[in-house]
């Protein structure tokens, strides 16, 4: 997981007013200590100490007095307490002779949480510190040695109800040191390092999402969520999402398909020489003709071709990839494999993020009801052991998310070998920095066919030139490339609206565009986990029931959120980029770009979360000239493509920063892209949106 600037989200600056306020010596339960102070005297950035009441299981939050505490028991001992910021306890014990020195600096605590530092140091010349203490979370270390050891943790973070936990013991001789650094936690749930060791140098840095071997024995804690299991009756299998009435405006958009000797379009899916079963299930899902991406992808797909698919958001590549594969995984036959330790799928289906390979396992079930292919879906956030007990049952079809996927494999449950047909669902993200690596390693495992004896399907609504040159890794030679109108072009059903608003006016106008809404579903997009939960939390004071969902949530919270959502219990569900990509949420009507992404190609994702399956929808836009110029140019051209008006401000913009008049944020533009080497495809995806999607 990458790590976010805390200080880019809440400055010093913002946290000076709260010291004035509160006195340092009172009881944390003293009521006259408490500190209480109105969401609206901040800024965004700066959700530092407002006492957030919320409302629908969003969350609580609660006001800490701060504490100091300084003790020394020695000779010549020194002990420092320095920089305590927020609303948390600094403690600081000294036992030591000749010249000891504790230190805890930076202090900072947060809302219903706290942060708590506690060093102890028992030896001669040792030296304990923690220093840069940050969020709501404890940070512990022991020492007990001799002879110049050093223990450190620093930069520890940690949010919410919940709490990121460090812990670091130490008992050696002569040298020997310990690190934990860069940690995270969340509310509910936290972040555990534990490093022991004799006479050794041990660094467990910032880890990352990816459960299983090594790392998950030692990174975190045991992941025990089960998913509820998903309904078994024919009515809940075949829910299906309504088409709009532009849906026979799919028909006008331009088809090209490049390359040699393409197969002819499909016009019904009667035409094809599918099985009865199948043709069934497809009329019960709700299909009854097929869309322009259906039509071209399913003869390709049937006869053999690898191919990479560029459609636009909500026009039905789902069905285009699934209904296929079944027909052919049908009419070659396939065999149940039972409780078999290692299971052998033909299908391989992958997807950057948990909640849309969730929905590709649901779309599979409708296609292959009936019938003895099984679907089986395992995602990180998840017990592991279930994931296993889920193949071990039967697996024809896995739809996974990278990291679990090759855990599985790595295991030894998930046997290659058999694999015909390989999908990366939204591709370019899949083929991108954010899990190319991972791609690639699972195309170099010794049992997974080469290129030329399986079949590779792309797809996704961008599809960035790097990314169409990167693909050519994955793919045959005579590859087919299906583009439906514009490549990364927004759906025209959605009405997109950018207003020009700065970062201080962005909560006000939030607000009064919600309120002029009413209860009408609406995704709100932010550009840190940090802010969506603030924001989220904010929305609930001014009376606006809002949830939130992003990477360092626990699955369970996720799902949750979700449902909310989807039920219309919390009709606002602000998030990261992580919920960008592939949802399907019916009624969908609007999506406010709080933040606008980095990307112009997450931006068309993002708005096309509304207006799909021929519904109409509308997308709200806030752009800051300080942050948001480089995308002038880009945004304009989508909008040109979409048929949708271009304010002549932002015309202005593009031609100020073409022109080198205005400023380009280059930190928001290009952060975390990384270096190239001889070689290598640099792709144009930002360190802060690549979560821990899996």
């Amino acid at each position: 997981m990458i790590e976010e600037d805390w200080n880019a989200e809440i400055g010093d600056e913002a946290l000076l007013p709260s010291i004035e306020k509160v006195n340092l010596l009172e009881k944390p339960n003293d009521p006259s200590s408490v500190f209480s102070r109105s969401v609206d005297s901040f800024g965004t950035d700066e959700f530092v100490d407002a006492q957030h009441q919320s409302v629908n299981s969003f969350g609580r939050g609660r006001n800490f007095a701060a504490k100091g505490f300084q003790g020394g028991n020695g000779e010549d001992a020194i002990m420092q307490n320095r920089g305590f910021k927020g609303f948390g306890q600094g403690f600081q014990e000294r036992n030591a002779v000749d010249g000891d020195s504790t230190q805890n600096r930076w202090f900072k605590g947060f809302g219903g949480g706290f942060g708590q530092g506690f060093q102890g140091g028992n030896g001669e010349d040792a030296i304990m510190q923690n220093r840069g203490f940050k969020g709501f979370g404890q940070g512990f270390q022991e020492r007990n040695a001799v002879d110049g050891d050093s223990t450190q943790n620093r930069w520890f973070k940690g949010f919410g109800g919940g709490f990121g936990q460090g812990f670091q013991e130490r008992n050696a001789v002569d040298g020997a040191s310990t690190q934990n650094r860069g940690f995270k936690g969340f509310r509910g749930g936290f972040g555990q390092g534990t490093k022991g060791g004799q006479r050794s140098t041990l660094q467990s840095r910032t880890p990352g999402s990816r459960e299983g071997g090594a790392l998950a024995d030692s990174a975190g804690p045991k992941v025990t969520y089960v998913p509820p299991p998903p309904p078994e009756d024919e009515q809940a299998i075949f829910a299906r999402y309504q088409t709009g009435m532009n849906f026979d405006k799919y028909d006008e958009n331009i088809v090209e398909v490049s390359g040699l000797d393409p197969p002819a379009a499909l016009m019904s899916f009667a035409d094809t020489n599918m099985c009865h079963t199948l043709t069934v299930n497809i009329a019960k899902a709700g299909y009854s003709k097929p869309t322009p991406v259906q039509k071209y992808s399913i003869p390709i797909i049937l006869a053999g071709r690898d191919l990479m698919a560029c459609a636009q958001t909500g026009s039905g590549k789902t069905a285009a990839f699934l209904v296929p594969v079944v027909a052919q995984m049908m009419k070659d036959g396939v065999t149940a494999s039972s409780f078999k330790e290692q299971q052998e799928p033909e299908c391989i289906i992958t997807a950057p993020t948990r909640e849309l390979i969730n929905q590709i396992f649901l779309e599979a079930r409708k296609f292959v009801y009936g019938t003895c292919i099984r679907p089986v879906v395992i995602y990180g956030g998840t017990q592991t052991d279930y994931s296993i007990r889920q193949v071990k049952q039967g697996c024809n079809i896995l739809c996974a998310t990278p990291g679990r996927l090759l855990d599985i494999i790595e295991r030894g449950k998930i046997g290659l070998h058999n694999v015909k047909y390989l999908v990366l669902d939204e591709a370019d993200r899949m083929l991108d920095m954010g899990f190319g690596a991972d791609m690639k390693k699972l195309v170099s495992f010794p049992d997974m066919p080469q290129k030329d004896k399986r079949q590779t399907l792309m797809f996704s609504a961008t599809f960035p030139e790097e990314v169409q040159r990167l693909a050519g890794e994955f793919l045959k030679t005579d590859f087919l490339f299906v583009v439906v109108g514009h490549v990364g072009g927004a759906c025209s059903d959605v009405q997109q609206n950018i207003l020009q608003v700065s970062q201080y006016f962005k909560r006000d106008k939030l607000v009064e565009i919600l309120h002029s809404i009413g209860n009408e579903r609406t995704l709100v997009f932010v550009d840190t986990k940090k802010k969506a939960d603030f924001i989220a939390c904010f929305l609930c004071q001014e009376n606006i029931p809002a949830t939130s969902i992003h990477g360092d949530r626990e699955q369970r919270e996720r799902e949750i959120a979700l449902r909310d959502f989807r039920s219309g219990k919390c009709p606002v569900l602000v998030a990261t980029s992580v919920a960008a990509r592939g949802l399907d949420i019916e009624r969908v009507q609007h999506v406010i770009n709080f933040d606008l992404p980095s990307t112009i190609e997450e931006y068309v994702h993002r708005i096309g979360r509304t207006g799909r399956c021929g519904n109409t929808g509308k997308a709200v836009g806030f752009f800051d000239n300080n942050s948001d110029g480089h995308l002038a140019q880009p945004l304009i051209k989508v909008l040109s493509d979409a048929q949708q008006e271009v304010p002549l401000w932002l015309t202005e913009v593009a031609f100020e920063v073409e022109g080198g008049r205005l400023p380009v944020n280059t930190q928001k533009n290009y952060r975390g892209r990384g270096k190239v080497t001889a070689g290598e495809v640099k792709i144009g995806c930002p360190a802060r949106e690549i979560e821990s999607w899996d």
